[in-house]
């Protein structure tokens, strides 16, 4: 039992060993077996495998094309060879075509016992189903190639080797006249002349050095011609790459680079990314980077602060939260040296260099505190303005929400005579008085403020007692002026009262109640000079009519404006207003409007004018008007008016009249008690109207009254 287990274990051992053996092998591009027999056994079921060949082109097998010399097989993607149909002329030898981008090789199988096959015309003439055997007598296999960049002198150096291998089919050999030729970019296009071959060995030479970083890969195309240029083999693709070398050294792009860090963060916070760039190949360790820091500065509180990630360039806090205090550092910035260097960071490595800075921001950790816990301040009564300035101390960072200072006041202000606001520039507090205060009503005031941040404290910090202070403002008396009572005072007096008639008596009270003190009127402004004021008593009497229809009146009120003056130390003044409204009086006689009016001499509307009255004085000493013809006799039998409305009335003719000029005389009455009336003569034109045009210039020649005319009509009836 025992004998056995040592074979088996023998077995197995000696499996590892061919398989670690295998891999070590490199791989060599086509078939990996190249001859293959098997036994002929009247013939080859259709769709029954005869045998499986190895085909590897190194490079995964994509796109594999096998073609088989008797066109009665074909090979499946797992390497069978399979009848298509069912075959008893298979011959003594099959050959195997395959072909990827990478690879190009052939193999054989040989078939003991089978008879010899004889050929179809179709395919001597190459017209069978294979046409790669029947016309293809050689073929081109063009392997992988590669160059190292940056190869020194001399120059040229061989590539590789295109090969032509023969198929072995029924054809004779290809003459040795055939010509190697090669194409495409890096041999007669641009970049013309880095590459070219030799035409009778196939040898693929580079005319110069290379630079990987600016061409990689040159694809190519090589075929064989004969000597006048047809084309006889190929073309197929020639790969060429080119072997890095660690010639690029990492960089830093962009910049500058900056991260910022909250104050107390936990140890590992990441604060950010460092990213080096190598031109190299990536597939290589000639690309491969690693970080490192190699300065801080400051080098306080700790000379190892920050860590980076090697391989990812990430850059963590590795100091507690309570050293990464932004109060107590030595600089609120932080600069670090970061090289990365390529080769995986071992010793032959390229190196570059950048600088880090990094920011610690601050937190609302500390509370603003008074500079003390007292601050006084006098202010003048009656006077508002800022009368002191509260100082704090924050030590956050004075650009945010953190430092700046928002107060309030919460207590000894009843009345919101005072008011609290924030100087931006330096953040103290400036006590405001915004009503202002009176001496005689309260002399001291204690005000109790409060200051705190725009933004909140972070949970585990509170407002404390430094955060509350007390003011003191003591109110200084000063001489105020008089005060008249009330401002504005109004009274209602009729327009044309005598002169010197009471219109008012002033009242004005002086504020400084604690001393005695006397006070004397005087006029400050009487725009038309109507009024008087007595110095002491403080009556106002009319010294002129008093006139409401008056350019000085507005909206019936007339105003005046009065000064009265203590006699304090130095004298104190102060001002009152009086508006008297003037109830209207009936002294304005209404007037008629227009005083002119046409007519033609033939009109057959006898309609005149249409007369409206005015009167300078307000209702119930205006309209309603009463509108009538003159006195004189006869009137009534050539003119008629008519009453419209309260303002107007139409005058017409009872007959048409003669073209010349009339004076009508119009009496209108107003309501007034007692009324007043006014005589207006209207002239009133009779004109010639033709064509629609009014000629009135031979009525301006004639002149004749109303009663000439009423004189002359009665003539005529008396001789009648």
């Amino acid at each position: 039992m025992e004998h056995k287990i040592q074979i088996l274990l023998a077995c197995l051992v000696s499996q590892v060993l061919l398989v670690a053996v295998a891999e070590d092998v490199e791989c060599v591009p086509g078939f990996q077996e190249k001859n293959y027999e098997l036994e002929y056994q009247s013939g080859f079921r259709k769709e029954e495998s005869i045998l499986k060949v190895n085909f590897d082109d190194c490079h995964g097998n994509e796109n594999v094309n096998f073609e088989v010399s008797h066109p009665a097989f074909i090979v499946d993607e797992d390497g069978s060879v399979v009848p298509s149909r069912d075959v008893t002329d298979s011959g003594s030898t099959l050959f195997i075509h395959g072909r990827t981008a990478f690879a190009d090789d052939m193999a054989e199988i040989k078939i003991h016992g089978a008879p010899e096959r004889r050929l179809t015309l179709k395919e001597i003439l190459g017209l069978g189903e294979s046409p790669a055997f029947m016309r293809t007598k050689r073929s081109l296999l063009a392997p992988p190639m590669f160059v190292p960049e940056n190869q020194r002198a001399p120059f040229p150096k061989n590539v590789g080797k295109v090969s032509l291998k023969t198929n072995i089919v029924i054809s004779s050999e290809m003459p040795d006249s055939a010509l190697f030729k090669l194409t495409g970019k890096g041999a007669d296009q641009e970049p013309k002349g880095i590459f070219y071959i030799n035409k009778k060995t196939g040898e693929v030479l580079v005319s110069r050095s290379l630079d990987r970083e600016r061409i990689a890969f040159y694809h190519m195309q090589v075929e064989t011609t004969d000597l006048s240029g047809k084309t006889l083999e190929g073309p197929v693709d020639v790969e060429v790459a080119i072997i890095d070398q660690n010639d690029n050294r990492p960089i830093f792009k962009g910049g500058p680079h900056v991260g910022e860090i909250l104050e107390g963060s936990p140890t590992g916070t990441t604060v950010m990314r460092m990213t080096a760039y190598d031109a190299d190949d990536p597939n290589t360790d000639n690309a491969v980077l690693r970080y490192n820091i190699v300065k801080q500065t400051p080098d306080k509180p700790s000379p190892n602060m920050f860590y980076i990630d090697p391989e990812k360039g990430d850059i963590v806090t590795v100091v507690s939260p309570a050293l990464l205090d932004r109060e107590s550092m030595p600089s609120h910035k932080y600069e670090l040296e970061i090289v990365a260097k390529d080769m995986a960071g071992s010793d032959v490595g390229l190196t570059g260099t950048a600088t880090a800075t990094i920011t610690i921001t601050d937190k609302n950790d500390h509370a603003p505190e008074f500079t003390k816990p007292l601050f006084q301040a006098t202010v003048n009564e009656g006077v508002t303005g800022v009368i002191v300035n509260l100082t704090v101390e924050d030590k956050d960072d004075p650009t945010t929400g953190g430092w700046r200072a928002v107060y309030s006041i919460i207590n000894g202000n009843p009345g919101q005579s005072f008011e609290m606001n924030t100087n931006a520039q330096n953040n103290q507090g400036m006590l405001t008085v915004v009503k202002p205060l009176d001496y005689e009503i309260s002399a001291f005031h204690t005000l109790l403020i409060k200051v705190e941040n725009e933004d909140p404290l972070v949970p585990d910090v509170a407002y404390g007692p430094s955060s509350t202070a007390t003011v003191q403002v003591t109110v200084m008396d000063v001489n105020e002026g008089p005060i008249f009572y009330p401002d504005p005072m109004r009274v209602t007096r009729h327009e044309n009262i005598p002169i010197g008639s009471g219109v008012a008596t002033l009242n004005a009270t002086d504020p400084d109640s604690l001393q005695h003190q006397t006070i004397k009127f005087a006029m400050l402004k009487d725009p038309a000079g109507w009024l008087s004021v007595h110095p002491v008593k403080g009556t106002v009497n009319t010294t002129a009519i008093l006139d409401r229809e008056s350019t000085y009146v507005k909206d019936n009120t007339y105003t005046a404006i009065f000064m009265a003056t203590d006699n304090g130390s130095p004298p104190a003044t102060g001002t009152g207003t009086l508006v008297i409204t003037l109830e209207d009086g009936n002294d304005h006689a209404p007037s008629l409007y227009p005083s002119v009016a046409r007519v033609c001499e033939d009109s057959k509307d006898l309609s005149v004018v249409l007369l409206g009255g005015r009167d300078e004085d307000i209702s119930p000493n205006a309209d309603p008007f009463k509108f009538e013809l003159g006195k004189q006799a006869g009137l009534e039998k050539t003119w008629k008016i008519t009453k419209v409305n309260n303002t107007h009335a139409q005058v017409s003719l009872l007959h048409n009249l003669k073209r010349a000029n009339y004076n009508l005389p119009i009496i209108v009455t107003d309501s007034g008690m007692p009324p007043l009336s006014n005589s207006t003569e209207i002239k009133v034109q009779v004109c010639t109207c033709k064509k629609n045009k009014m000629d009135c210039s031979a009525a301006d020649s004639l002149h004749m009254s109303l009663a000439m005319l009423i004189c002359f009509s009665f003539i005529t009836l008396l001789c009648l």
